[in-house]
């Protein structure tokens, strides 16, 4: 016997290539390890990355909650310009405003807030705005006087408000 002339007992076995399409294509039945092969993957929006690199500004941001905000007056009058009105007028925000003292602020009227600079010579009848104390000594020096308005009063006033508000309403033609 020659060695051409050997045969084996077992066929010749070729090794397996693994992923080159058919049923087992991919990963070949050997699966997918790391990121996809966890829980909730997902790759992180390119949006995000930026955002993160971006510098920020320090303090709380304009979407937290109203109550970390002061909401004191948001205008305020000196005492010199109250000149403007004449003796026994009542002073309210209204009126303030209707003088020109002060603007809208978002479409309606403002918190206001009386500062003792400067002097008053007419006796007026201030309400429904905060008043300094030295603004206050000023005003009843001059004849005046300061009433700061009742809860009860300032819950009416409101009342009355949202009645208007609702008249009006009601009586604006409807859009098509």
């Amino acid at each position: 016997m020659q060695i051409h002339q050997i045969k084996r007992v077992h066929p010749n076995k070729k090794s397996k290539l693994v992923a080159r399409g058919g049923k087992r294509g991919k990963t070949a039945g050997k699966g997918g390890k790391g990121q996809t092969a966890r829980a909730g993957h997902r790759v992180r929006p390119a949006m995000r990355d930026i955002i993160k690199k971006l510098p920020k500004l320090r303090g709380h941001g304009k979407n937290r909650a109203k109550s970390v905000f002061y909401r004191g007056p948001e205008a305020v009058v000196n005492l010199s310009a109250m000149n403007v009105f004449t003796a026994g007028d009542k002073v309210t925000p209204e009126t303030i405003l209707a003088k020109g003292l002060v603007k809208m602020v978002m479409g309606r009227v403002p918190k206001i807030k009386v500062l003792g600079t400067g002097d008053i010579t007419v006796a007026i009848n201030v309400s429904f705005c905060e008043v300094s104390v030295t603004a206050k000594e000023k005003i009843e020096k001059a004849g005046g006087t300061v009433t700061l308005p009742e809860v009860k009063e300032v819950v009416e006033k409101v009342k009355k408000v949202k009645k208007v508000k609702k008249a009006a309403k009601k009586a604006a033609p409807k859009k098509k």
